[in-house]
């Protein structure tokens, strides 16, 4: 007899009390459910209901064994409706979290091309640019700049995240233009503040001659790129953005990239998930931003 078959036969006798009751529920004789549990008896060598003419009720041994047949059918459940999850279309809620910048930048109107083509997933962003745990609060992927530490997630490559220095040309037109990092000295520099770090002193430059650390001050230091990049289209300063922040701004020419014959320090980024998550909804979001975003990409499209 198939095990999980007489394992369910078993706690539906438990829960209703009566082989004639499990029988019904499964379609088949009481006789037939009798055996099922018999069998079970015989495999575990010990007796698991108490037969009485009115009622059966669970030995000592059989509530324990009822408890872990219990859990055992519920894990068989879920394994089904997993397998059925990943033969079937994407669907259902899909949590993902990115950084801020990144996030509100490039994932969000890929999520607004995501939902398009698969209309059964609703899509919950979270923008934040702390470390998230994926397994303790529930979400489904990430987007994370830096190192990767190691881990029990699956990680997918992306473009690195690259930082490029500009300005205003109103601010340009002012001041000037600085040829080398090290006139920076000389120039506003509007500085990123992490609230969980020191204010940024120096950036940094290179070029084939070596690396360049430049001192850096300036009259505006902000948590937020938006509001640096505001500052900078109204002629504060000099600002070190993520080139995703200010792609529109440079190709419409109302910021201008200095320094383009220097190397600013770029992160790597990847998209991390956990690989038990890996149902059609994530599969379908990971090929997406592997597909704008991945190594070999030049960025956003």
């Amino acid at each position: 007899m198939d095990r999980l078959t007489s394992m369910a036969v078993f706690v539906k006798t438990a829960d209703t009390g009566s082989f004639a009751a499990a029988a019904l529920a499964f379609g088949m004789s009481s006789q037939m459910a009798g055996k099922h549990v018999s069998t079970l008896e015989e495999r575990v060598g010990a007796r698991l209901i108490n037969r009485t003419t009115r009622r059966q009720s669970l030995t000592e041994i059989g509530q324990i064994f009822y408890e872990r047949c219990k859990a055992l059918l519920a894990d068989a459940e879920a394994a089904e409706s997993v397998a059925h999850e990943l033969s079937s279309s994407p669907s259902g809620r899909l949590r993902i979290t990115a950084p801020v910048t990144f996030g509100a930048s490039c994932i969000a109107p890929l999520i607004a091309r995501y939902v398009r083509r698969h209309p059964r997933v609703r899509v919950e962003l979270t923008l934040t640019d702390r470390f998230v745990d994926l397994i303790d609060e529930g979400y489904e992927a990430a987007i994370r700049l830096g190192d990767l530490a190691d881990s029990s997630l699956i990680a997918r490559p992306l473009m690195p995240y690259r930082m490029l220095a500009c300005a205003s040309p109103g601010y340009l037109a002012e001041h000037g233009e600085p040829a080398t990092p090290q006139a920076l000295a000389d120039h506003a520099c509007l500085s990123f503040v992490y609230m969980s770090r020191p204010v940024a002193t120096e950036w940094r430059f290179s070029d084939a001659h070596g690396e360049y650390v430049v001192p850096i001050s300036g009259p505006f230091l902000a948590n937020d790129v938006k509001a640096l990049r505001s500052a900078a289209l109204h002629g504060a300063g000099v600002m070190l953005a993520p080139e995703v922040a200010v792609r529109e701004d440079l190709a419409a020419g109302h910021l201008v990239r200095i320094l383009g014959g220097y190397d600013t320090p770029s992160r790597p980024m990847h998209l991390v998930f956990p690989a038990s998550r890996a149902t059609p909804k994530l599969r379908a979001f990971i090929d997406h931003v592997v597909e704008e975003f991945g190594p070999q990409t030049s960025g956003p499209v």
